[in-house]
């Protein structure tokens, strides 16, 4: 019975498999249309030259300079603390595991460009692949045709300022595509195929990344950004509905869930949006949301009722403006982020607390993380054991293989030791 938003990205799958196809068949030349069909522009090549980026960035108002350059300071710190380190085990003398986590070759960061410019989703794929020690970076986003074609110039000052030197001008599920398969661009440049792609986007993008994951790795398959706020009577309503409105004003389905335990809060709160709404600059955009069925408030008799209900509903973004709020939130079993107190709300998550703003969204933080360090590794066992440790293993290996029926799998050990049929208690007759 919890709002949600619909997102079926089932029946845009069939929409977007020819549009994959078709790429992967005919490569920019594809994108290129696409770009014109879609994003009403058709760019003079895939690749933004360089010089572009430093333009872009010398152009930049310097206090949004300033704000990016806080915001990747920030998230420099939080995600350098995620990057694991090699792990060695020594199982029996003699014999060691060793778990090494390694980095993706090249990776496609996918910044959108619809409703809004988010240079803030370059630094968020950006700094936690970097950190990773991934070595091809390429973000992508559509092309403007307010700007000749390129993507917004904030885009590319953000990968300039994070020393990403490779952009493409293509969004949609053509980006995804072009990212998977590769291409030749314009200029007879290649366009590297990437091992991963990761970043929000429209339910193309979404559907484009279910498609062809496999060939490609993703992060996740993000939808309609959400906002679910626990709250009880210590709430300040002015907040709470500031709070609602902030993600509210993404798109006209976004998702903003009041639950609390006072009904005269849940009044205040009504009344809060209904003043503060008028004096935003996207009001209509945000009334659509907030009245959709994806949007609402939830009554509960008591805080553990509303941990169970903002626990089933897993939000992208959850806060809690409670009395203490630390204790509550130490409870919450599934969220993408968490956000706790009344000076703690998700637009400093968005920008500059340091965390990642690419969170998992439709109940998905019930069994997957947001965009991290993690996300650009990946884990490989190194196993180095010397012969007395094999033979000390080596009857429960064979014992095991047979039991499988799998023989063979036990002959590969016991070859190392002699016949097969002559083995006996790990020893040689």
């Amino acid at each position: 019975m919890l709002p949600r938003a619909e997102m079926n990205v089932d029946a845009v799958v069939e929409k977007v498999r020819p549009i994959i196809d078709d790429v992967r068949d005919r490569g920019v030349d594809a994108v290129l249309e696409y770009g014109e069909r879609f994003d009403r522009v058709r760019s003079e090549s895939v690749r933004v030259p360089h010089g572009a980026l430093r333009e872009a960035l010398d152009a930049t108002d310097p206090q949004v300079r300033a704000a990016l350059e806080t915001s990747i300071e920030r998230a420099r710190a939080v995600h350098a603390d995620q990057r694991r380190t090699d792990t060695t085990t020594q199982v029996v003398p003699g014999g060691t595991v060793t778990e090494r986590w390694v980095p993706v070759a090249r990776v496609g960061l996918y910044a959108p460009g619809g409703l809004a410019v988010y240079p803030s989703s370059v630094v968020m794929n950006v700094v936690p692949a970097q950190a990773a020690g991934v070595e091809g970076l390429v973000v992508c986003s559509p092309p403007q045709q307010e700007f000749g074609g390129r993507p917004h110039p904030l885009i590319l000052a953000a990968a300039a300022l994070l020393g990403v030197d490779e952009v493409w001008a293509v969004g949609g599920a053509q980006a995804v595509a072009l990212l998977a398969y590769g291409g030749t661009d314009t200029d007879g440049s290649a366009l590297e195929p990437v091992d991963t792609v990761t970043g929000p986007g429209n339910v193309f993008v979404t559907a484009a990344k279910r498609v062809l994951r496999g060939r490609i790795g993703i992060d996740s398959e993000a939808g309609t950004t959400e906002i679910a706020v626990l709250a009880d009577a210590t709430a300040d309503p002015v907040h709470v509905a500031a709070d609602l409105i902030s993600q509210a004003e993404h798109d006209p389905s976004a998702a903003s869930v009041l639950v609390t335990t006072s009904p005269e809060l849940a009044d205040a709160v009504d009344a809060e949006l209904a003043a503060q709404v008028g004096t935003t600059k996207h009001d209509e955009r945000i009334r659509t949301a907030l009245s959709g069925p994806q949007s609402g408030t939830i009554l509960v008799a008591d805080l553990d009722a509303g941990v169970a209900v903002v626990d089933a509903y897993a939000a992208e973004h959850l806060e809690i403006q409670t009395a203490d709020a630390s204790r509550v939130a130490a409870r919450i079993r599934n969220a993408g982020a968490i956000f706790v107190g009344p000076h703690s709300p998700v637009s400093l998550g968005d920008y500059c607390a340091g965390s990642n703003h690419v969170l998992p969204t439709a109940g998905c933080a019930r069994h997957s993380s947001g965009l991290s360090v993690q996300t650009f590794l990946r884990g490989i066992h190194v196993v180095d054991y010397s012969e007395d440790a094999l033979r000390e293993v080596a009857d429960r290996v064979v014992a095991l293989a047979e039991a499988e029926d799998l023989p063979a799998h036990g002959q590969a050990v016991a070859a190392r030791f002699g016949n097969r049929r002559e083995w006996t208690g790990g020893q040689r007759r």
